[in-house]
């Protein structure tokens, strides 16, 4: 019985340090995303892609697509400040781990299982300003496909910064449908490689 209690108050002691932990994440990244418009946005836009995709007439869903372009630009030079800001951070309160479930300290304790999600918005940010600016010329739906996919990815980072790899999983999967490997494939190809070589190390 003893033994069952002191399991009990560990765990216990444990969920009240991680959940503590996660809510100064979850404070730290809100101080530097509220003066952004970056999740309105993002559902502006998310909204009116799925508006296009719903359109049988090519040259509507066309016209649809192309009415977005100022959003996708803000939301791309929104999210560029914002990386630029929160670069300025010291690398120990940017440090993620990379363990699926969240524990506490645990980017202290094994700082070998951990990336720096400075660098993961930096690429993020890259990728979105590419996306918008269509550097490679796509098609207005494809482009509009890597779009939300850069999106998705960036929104998949910050709530992995703020709880975990797991986490942040369940809920790109249950908010819109699509596992984080999906997300991964469908960025653009600078985006996924700099992304994986950085989390993955």
């Amino acid at each position: 019985m003893d033994f069952l209690i002191l399991v009990t108050l560990a765990l216990s002691g444990l969920w009240f340090l991680r959940s503590m932990e996660q809510r100064r994440r979850v404070v730290l990244l809100g101080s530097f995303l509220g003066k952004y418009q970056i999740e309105v946005l993002m559902e502006t836009l998310t909204q009116g892609y799925l508006r296009a995709l719903g359109e049988d007439d090519p040259a509507r869903r066309e016209q649809i697509l192309n009415m977005l372009t100022a959003a996708e630009q803000s939301v791309a030079l929104q999210f560029g400040s914002f990386a630029t800001e929160f670069a300025r951070l010291d690398e120990e309160q940017a440090r993620v781990s990379t363990l699926s479930m969240a524990l506490p300290f645990a980017t202290r304790l094994l700082p070998q299982a951990t990336f720096d999600v400075r660098e993961a918005f930096r690429i993020h940010a890259r990728g979105l300003a590419e996306a918008a600016g269509n550097e490679l010329q796509r098609s207005p739906r494809d482009k509009a496909f890597t779009m939300s996919a850069e999106l998705l990815l960036m929104q998949h980072s910050c709530h992995w910064f703020c709880r975990s790899k797991a986490t942040a999983s369940a809920r790109s999967l249950m908010r819109h449908q699509t596992p984080h490997e999906q997300l991964v494939a469908s960025v653009a190809p600078a985006t996924r490689r700099d992304y994986l070589a950085l989390v993955k190390g």
